[in-house]
């Protein structure tokens, strides 16, 4: 059985520095991914700190700096309707933000591991309004207005193509990820029916640009829309702590073919004593046991994991 933590500003402990630090420096952030994979061996390899703030940086927003050593936030929206946010311009992923200093941090790690699948975080488009407007603002129109908020995700995705084009030129993988667009913020039919339809068509393009399956990743309880999100075309997605897992799993027997990661409890990896995270690997083992495609995930490794704990869990499944 494979097992794949999910390694973002863990990567900064390995240099003991905070993820505001790595975040914002192209030589911390590709030793610190570079570390980690040394450490873990993990795949995929994907670049990056904050992940969500990429996108919605390159188009002006401010990220703050947090305290201590908590992850980095987009501290007011730039927005403030629909109809503003209609009028927004593409990015230029080559100068704008810190995109050009992940994907270069990206080709470093990827010449010192060539046999290693290194991706690049892109964010789905209701995960980048979320940040581009007050959220609350988001929710209320997608109940009042859908239609204009589909065309603001349809404006929004076809940026990103520019984005994913440029990750592609540098012969790095993308990874798509849209958390955001969870229940219960959102219910099952308006990620029917306005937000899936702009996942398909988005997974479409990247998997015609980079000739791959694209992989999905959503967070929080997805059980509910789980048919929506097989829908998009996507063929690995993630099956979160958060939702019904067993539930989640027994749907997935339609859909053979897409691989699944089945996460593990990240705060129980991070707190956990080695009883309560034995039990944690094998309530998940017991989960995934009867599907071929299949791998165990972590959920987003908190900053404060040990590595030494994650690398007995490595070691305690891969001796099952």
């Amino acid at each position: 059985m494979k097992f794949a933590p999910s390694v973002y500003e863990h990567a900064a402990r390995f240099l003991n520095k905070s993820p505001w630090q790595v975040s914002r420096d192209e030589e911390m952030m590709y030793k610190a991914h570079a570390a980690a994979y040394e450490a873990y061996r993990h795949e995929p390899i994907t670049i990056g700190i904050d992940i969500y703030n990429l996108e919605a940086e390159a188009y002006g927003a401010t990220v703050d700096e947090p305290s201590g050593n908590n992850i980095p936030t987009i501290g007011k929206p730039l927005y403030q309707s629909l109809d503003d946010l209609l009028q927004i311009q593409c990015f230029n992923p080559k100068t704008d933000g810190r995109l050009p200093l992940v994907i270069r941090a990206g080709k470093r790690v990827a010449e010192q591991f060539p046999q290693a699948d290194v991706r690049i975080p892109v964010s789905g488009p209701f995960s980048i309004a979320s940040l581009l407007l007050p959220f609350e603002t988001l929710l209320i129109e997608s109940f009042s207005d859908p239609q204009k908020v589909m065309r603001v995700l349809e404006r929004l995705a076809e940026n990103q193509l520019a984005f994913c084009e440029e990750i592609h030129n540098a012969g790095l993988k993308i990874t798509f990820f849209e958390s955001a667009a969870t229940p219960p913020l959102v219910s099952p039919e308006q990620f029917r029916t306005i937000i899936m339809p702009v996942l398909k068509e988005m997974i479409r393009n990247i998997s015609t640009l980079t000739g791959e399956n694209t992989a999905l990743i959503i967070g929080g309880d997805t059980t509910p829309i789980l048919e929506s999100i097989l829908q998009t075309g996507a063929k690995y997605i993630i099956c979160p702590s958060e939702t019904d897992q067993k539930a989640f799993m027994q749907k997935m027997r339609t859909a053979p073919d897409v691989m699944v990661r089945i996460n593990m409890d990240p705060q129980i990896i991070a707190y956990g004593e080695w009883p309560e995270l034995q039990n944690e690997i094998e309530r998940v083992l017991a989960i995934a046991a009867e599907r071929h495609n299949v791998v165990i995930g972590t959920g987003v490794l908190p900053y404060d994991a040990r590595p030494e704990t994650v690398l007995k869990i490595q070691e305690y499944i891969h001796s099952l």
